[in-house]
């Protein structure tokens, strides 16, 4: 098997297909005609040294914590019209 010799800008933009786009490696090593041993070995050159991946999708607990406030408010609302219509008393 012969050696070829890839420039760093184009390791760069391939684990950015990875690690940004989110393609699967297998896919980019087919489409680029790269083994993924090379790919995997890029990522370790040119990947984020240290993933921030912390298992936790921010973006959807913001999501979830807004409609749970949207939620609460409107209950909160309904209470308190609720106490004042009763604290009027019998008219």
């Amino acid at each position: 098997m012969g050696t070829s010799n890839y420039s760093d800008e184009f390791k760069q933009d391939a684990v950015h297909q990875i690690t940004v786009r989110g393609y699967p490696v297998r896919k980019v090593s087919q489409r680029l005609g790269v083994s993924t041993h090379s790919l995997y070995e890029w990522m370790k050159l040119f990947g984020d040294p240290a993933p921030k991946k912390s298992g936790v999708d921010h973006e959807a607990e913001n999501r979830r914590l807004k409609r749970e406030l949207a939620r609460v408010t409107e209950e909160r609302d309904i209470l308190k019209k609720a106490t004042a219509y009763f604290a009027r008393g019998p008219q």
